[in-house]
């Protein structure tokens, strides 16, 4: 995910969205061109998607979610419905991460995620970003600090773990 250090938490949360949504264009590139690429490599795309949207979605659901609950009248009923949503994505990722290789099945799991999370990024664009920006109180730049350091460190862990080897 980009590092952006100074941003607060929807700028930090929307750099992400846009970082994912790169890989999903470079994904389908090698996909759907004529002479796609190789399977590794439409692989090794997916499987950063499925990394960068787990940790995307773990530091959404420890910081940024709870801290609209407590501070935004009304956001209860919003977050929940990005927390379901988050749920069908975990989903897709899980399907996704049980292939040995990228093939048409693939293809139609990563083009599925593509489409659940551009419309999840819509619905934080239009509802929850706004309502945090016009909450009083709410420190979105202490949050984007938080939220970034969680990230890193969730990064880090996932760089440290060892693959586990994928099963078909």
């Amino acid at each position: 995910m980009p590092d952006f250090v100074d941003k607060d938490a929807c700028e930090l949360l929307d750099a992400d969205h846009l970082a994912v949504k790169h890989l999903f264009v470079e994904y389908a590139r090698l996909a759907y061109a004529p002479g796609a690429g190789p399977n590794r490599d439409r692989s090794a795309i997916a499987t950063r998607i499925c990394n960068e949207l787990t940790v995307h979605a773990e530091i959404e659901e420890e910081i940024f979610y709870p801290a609209l609950r407590d501070a935004v009248a009304g956001a209860v009923d919003v977050v929940a419905e990005a927390e379901q949503e988050h749920q069908q994505a975990k989903a897709l990722i899980a399907q996704i991460r049980a292939m040995s290789a990228a093939d048409s099945g693939m293809d139609q799991l990563v083009a599925d995620l593509a489409r659940a999370v551009e419309d999840h990024v819509k619905e934080e664009r239009d509802e929850l970003f706004p309502k945090a920006r016009s909450a009083p109180g709410l420190d979105l730049a202490g949050l984007g600090k938080q939220l970034k350091e969680r990230q890193l460190m969730l990064m880090q862990e996932k760089a440290a773990t060892p693959a586990r080897s994928p099963r078909r």
